[in-house]
């Protein structure tokens, strides 16, 4: 297995990625958005290629690599927001990927990985470690791990956002609610604007950032956690990595209910014409129900829409 010396993510290399990656995609929209009578901005992440901020992370992981990196190739682990960020990453640098990803991910999901040429291996979810099967494949085969947030140029490359936030709006937003799962975005964005409160949302019995830093320590999921919709944001654990960015820096954490979020999808639906899948629309969905303060700085992340089009049609027919 290939590996790199240890390093903690810096604000410099939040800028250097985000210079990366201004170089092979353009910005993301900005759009403005009233709620409760505050008219705020949501980041439309939704919109990159493969449907989500992930491919940030990803591709500014993967540039950074060696020559005799690239040659061994990468396994990720992803339930399928980050497996296409890294197969597109790695289709475009010509780089051999292996996902691991859980066998209950969406099928949209799993599909457009492999059609971006990765190749998939699955996990039971719960019951199987998906870091354990990682490294069994990485000791096998080979290769450098690129972890779906807890890997400094992964959390420099999600912080990139929060570069093209401050040119968009010309300054600081004054706060950023996001979507977390283990935390990449979250810390990318806090090194990335200083000055901006960051609050993290997650799903109802999910939330082990928001648990970790009211505990001031990590704080693992339960034996036994409750089912939730959104299947981008059930990491059992954050990493010390991303612990320690926000450890101090972040704003205390708020959960969201499966119901919140679909009230959220159906409103990104029908106030912005967006397709949002469920992990996407936790921070809108935190928003909504008053959980998160804004103001006209105030800046919502629509993280991903790689959504199942029956599970989306049925969620945006229902009745709010």
């Amino acid at each position: 297995m290939i590996q790199d010396d240890f390093r903690e993510p810096t604000a410099q290399g939040v800028e250097d990625a985000a210079a990366s990656i201004a170089a092979i995609l353009p910005p993301t929209p900005l759009l403005p958005i009233e709620i409760g009578g505050v008219r705020c901005w949501a980041k439309a992440e939704v919109l990159q290629p493969v449907g989500a901020f992930k491919i940030r992370g990803a591709w500014w992981r993967l540039s950074q690599l060696s020559p005799e990196q690239r040659s061994a190739g990468v396994i990720a682990v992803s339930s399928g927001n980050h497996a296409q960020g890294v197969a597109w990453a790695a289709r475009r640098l010509g780089i051999a990927a292996v996902i691991v990803m859980p066998a209950d991910a969406p099928r949209v999901k799993a599909d457009a990985t492999r059609a971006l040429g990765a190749q998939i291996v699955t996990y039971r979810r719960p019951g199987e470690d998906r870091d354990e099967v990682a490294a069994k494949l990485l000791e096998e085969r080979g290769g450098t791990l690129v972890h779906a947030f807890g890997d400094p140029w992964v959390i420099e490359g999600q912080g990139s956002a929060g570069h093209e936030i401050t040119r968009q709006l010309g300054r600081q937003p004054s706060r950023i609610v996001a979507c977390c799962g283990g935390g990449g975005l979250a810390a990318g964005l806090a090194l990335a604007c200083p000055e901006a409160a960051i609050h993290v949302v997650e799903p109802h019995g999910w939330d082990m950032v928001g648990q970790s830093l009211a505990a001031g320590e990590i704080v693992r999921v339960g034996n036994d956690p409750p089912g939730t919709i959104c299947d981008a944001l059930q990491p059992d654990a954050t990493k010390p990595i991303n612990f320690g960015v926000l450890q101090g820096r972040a704003e205390p954490g708020v959960s969201v209910t499966d119901e919140e979020v679909r009230a959220a999808q159906r409103f990104a639906f029908a106030k912005l014409r967006l397709v949002v899948e469920p992990g996407g629309a936790a921070a809108l969905a935190a928003a909504l129900c008053g959980k998160v303060p804004l103001d006209e700085n105030s800046v919502i992340m629509l993280t991903g829409g790689n959504v199942d089009p029956a599970a989306f049609a049925e969620t945006i027919s229902a009745a709010g």
